[in-house]
């Protein structure tokens, strides 16, 4: 935050983000009480439109600022985005001033249009600005900023609209806070174009369609844009039904509708942040499914938590004090909060790896179609809940509902791309049963072939290197490890290569050269435990030439590294066999890996290989 490549950036989007929901929610609320002031229409169906004409431009233009992010430089698009909104503020201001509805609703739409200008700019600035091990950190702060400042503006907006000179106070904060985002887009640092010499087609159907498919053209950017948009979905489902929620369920006031927006800000504010910790400052999918478990057991509960409120009720309307003197309405409170912690899990790794694994020069088209599905869900999200509701259903039964269509859509994504899940099992059993602190991750190549070599401890040596390495990787193992139940699916999942001895199974041997050969070629990381085995005695044991036939076909880097601190754990073969020692299960013992530097195939030998990871590991088994 303290770095200028993105705290202007954060306060610049924070800014917008605010201003769109103050002016939105004074708007709303302007229509819904005080219809009167500004038209004859039905304050009611007004504030059912409204909310409709500010997504509607990101169905008209997101393909638009899609090209525009990608062919202009993105500092300056920031800036001419920022003087668009001060010019859209003063035509709001106006509409305040003199109680006008036209110049109201014509800022409405144009704000949408502000949003979704900025949209691709935002996303497909921070993997310009931010090393790899700092985006998963940088998308957390920006989900909070953008999810605290949605909260904010909305309290902001609805004071403001309620109170005494509301439209001079409206205008005067909505204007200050225009000029104040432009003031910090200032601060931007350069940002490169992706593809200057693009030519914009300003036709918005065909491009919108053209920026579906450069998005569908990768296969996981495309689910993954499908798993953001479901979450919006959830999302927009559970928060629409917020008001009515807490006065016909809860029996509460405004101020208890303003607690629940509070802790589900606070819950994915705090889940967006905790990525970082959890995902070890990199770009971990393996948090996604864990994060669609939780989104869909605490919606499941939230149904059963309501059903013992809703018996417990009150005549009278509750404010935030009197709601939370009763305990039954903690449960909800808890509910609400960690439905938006998971969501923070389920998103922002996705983000994160839209932005790595898109292609640069259509990183922000990707963006942009990101953002039309999203919108479409939205849309989807309302009409589903009206359906629902004509079939009978209460609000509570149309969370449960949407809790359970969670749990379909996650086993139907993860089906079809089985890395989320095989991450997830990674992550689970590393992180789950191991302390493991990284050294030198950094001499691992961000890109390009490279052998990656280590001692052979235990049963779980692949996992931990798995778990802790930025870019997949495709180890060599003994096909006896690789047929091992439950471990089999995330060795398959994970494309290792079994291999077999020579006098065991030589056209098994012959296929593992070939498929490594193959896959260096191709440009990824393999990796292989020289040693051949797991070690017996916890001491490193001679290496075998298998290195030095992958090299004379395939001469690339290698990377040598050691693990630490797993000689005594369940899955080592310290006293006998592996896990047949149920006293040395202990959850959370700390282990250590170790990176060297990368290594010329030329300088490599099975000896020298040998002594440099002997050297990495140390006196520690």
């Amino acid at each position: 935050m303290r770095e200028r490549r993105f705290r202007p950036f954060f306060f610049t989007q924070f800014l917008g983000a605010f201003n769109d929901n103050v002016f939105k929610t004074a708007l709303i609320t302007l229509v819904t009480f005080r219809a009167g002031q500004l038209t004859d229409l039905d304050g009611k169906m007004l504030a059912t439109l409204l909310p409709g004409l500010f997504i509607l431009p990101f169905f008209l233009f997101s393909a638009t600022s899609g090209q525009i992010a990608d062919k202009f430089e993105k500092s300056a698009v920031a800036r001419a985005v920022k003087v668009f909104e001060i010019c859209i503020m003063l035509l709001a201001a106006w509409g305040f001033l003199v109680n006008l509805l036209w110049p109201l609703v014509t800022a409405l739409f144009l704000m949408g249009v502000h949003s979704t200008l900025f949209g691709p700019v935002k996303y497909a600035y921070l993997p310009q600005q931010l090393k790899k091990d700092e985006l998963i950190g940088g998308n957390g702060m920006i989900e909070m900023g953008t999810f605290v400042a949605i909260l904010l503006g909305e309290v902001l907006g609805a004071w403001l609209a309620t109170a005494p000179q509301g439209g001079v106070l409206t205008s005067a904060m909505i204007v200050g806070i225009a000029v104040l985002g432009y003031w910090m887009s200032r601060g931007i640092p350069l940002s490169p174009a992706a593809d200057p010499q693009l030519k914009i087609n300003w036709n918005p159907l065909t491009e919108t369609w053209r920026s579906i498919a450069f998005a569908r053209n990768n296969r996981v950017v495309w689910l993954s844009i499908l798993g953001i948009s479901w979450f919006w979905f959830y999302g927009a489902t559970v928060l629409a039904q917020f008001p009515n929620y807490t006065r016909e369920v809860l029996g509460g006031d405004e101020s208890v509708f303003i607690l629940l927006l509070t802790v589900f800000s606070f819950g994915i504010g705090s889940g967006s942040l905790l990525c970082e910790r959890l995902s070890g400052n990199k770009v971990e999918i393996g948090l996604v499914p864990f994060g669609a478990i939780g989104l869909t057991l605490f919606g499941v509960d939230l149904h059963f938590a309501s059903n013992a409120v809703t018996v417990a009720m009150t005549a009278s309307p509750l404010d935030y004090r009197d709601f939370i003197s009763v305990a039954a309405h903690w449960r909800v409170l808890a509910d609400i909060t960690l439905i938006g912690l998971f969501g923070g899990f389920y998103i922002v790794p996705m983000y994160a790896l839209i932005q790595t694994r898109s292609e640069k020069s259509h990183q922000s088209r990707v963006i942009a179609a990101n953002n039309i599905i999203n919108a479409l869900f939205m849309v989807i999200s309302a009409i589903v809940s009206m359906l629902l509701f004509k079939l009978g259903l209460s609000i509570p039964q149309l969370f449960l509902a949407t809790a359970l269509f969670t749990a379909v859509v996650a086993i139907y994504i993860y089906s079809l791309v089985p890395e989320f899940l095989m991450r997830f099992i990674i992550w689970l059993l590393i992180h789950g049963g191991y302390r493991l602190k990284k050294e030198g991750i950094e001499n691992i190549p961000e890109e390009g072939p490279a052998l990656i070599a280590c001692n052979h401890v235990s049963f779980v040596d692949a996992l931990v290197i798995a778990a802790a390495c930025p870019r997949p990787i495709r180890f060599i193992m003994d096909h006896r490890i690789f047929k091992i139940p439950i471990l089999n699916f995330v060795f398959r999942e994970g494309r290792a290569i079994p291999i077999a001895p020579a006098k065991e199974d030589p056209q098994m041997l012959e296929r593992a050269y070939e498929e490594v050969a193959k896959a260096l070629a191709e440009g990824d990381l393999v990796g292989i435990f020289p040693e051949g085995g797991i070690t017996q005695t916890g001491e490193i044991m001679p290496f075998k030439s298998g290195i030095t036939r992958i090299l004379e076909r395939s001469p690339v880097p290698v990377v040598p590294m050691a693990l630490r601190g797993l000689w005594r754990s369940f899955f080592s073969r310290k006293d006998g066999s592996a896990m047949t020692h149920l006293e040395r299960f202990k959850p959370f013992r700390g282990i250590g890996l170790r990176v060297g530097k990368a290594m010329t195939p030329e300088s490599v030998s099975p000896e020298s290989l040998r002594i440099s990871i002997v050297a990495l590991r140390g006196a520690a088994k």
